[in-house]
């Protein structure tokens, strides 16, 4: 199922432990490479330090929040050496630029829609000028139009362009043997 991003920001982090709120996971921590969530930058509730909670640890989605064991899946992000890079990046899709392969600007992210069982992003919704958003309401791209991140800016496939899939192939010709 497909979640707006609000799903993800500013969310409690519940602890099944003890039953009550033990941070704010306040932004998700997305992997620039592929596009997934891979957890989320938290405030702990005790000592107001950011750590890191990462999917894995997460055991469930409810409208309160995400529910997790206890306070010790909470990390602190230098022990996360694996996420290292990613972590630093800091990377958010909110407000990026997204342009065409063929350098036409199209407008800025406005919100995306992740997966909810993968929490891999697979549409970007995108905010237009005033006059053509009027006229054409807002843009959504499919992550199989998405050709490069970078970090000012998104390059995503002309939408007049077909995908590879939606290519038709014509048919074989067939000739008539001549006797």
């Amino acid at each position: 199922m497909l979640q707006l991003s609000d799903a993800y920001f500013n969310q409690p982090v519940m602890s099944l432990r003890t039953g009550g709120k033990i941070a704010i996971a306040i932004e998700p921590l997305i992997n620039p490479n592929n596009l997934k969530i891979e957890g989320f930058f938290c405030i702990d509730r005790f000592d107001n330090s950011e750590l890191i909670l990462l999917k894995q640890d997460i055991r469930d989605f409810l409208p309160q929040g995400f529910a997790v064991n206890d306070h010790e899946v909470l990390t602190d992000p230098a022990e996360l050496i694996r996420q290292k890079d990613i972590i630093e990046i800091r990377y958010q899709l909110l407000q990026k630029t997204v342009v065409t392969n063929k350098r036409k600007r199209l407008g800025k992210i406005v919100d995306f829609a992740v997966d909810s069982e993968s929490l891999y992003i697979q549409k970007l919704y995108v905010g237009q000028h005033i006059l053509k958003n009027l006229t054409t309401g807002q843009l959504s791209v499919t992550r199989d139009r998405i050709l490069e991140v970078t970090s000012k800016k998104i390059v995503v496939k002309d939408p007049k362009e077909p995908l590879k899939s939606e290519i038709k192939t014509a048919r074989p010709l067939t000739v008539a043997a001549t006797p």
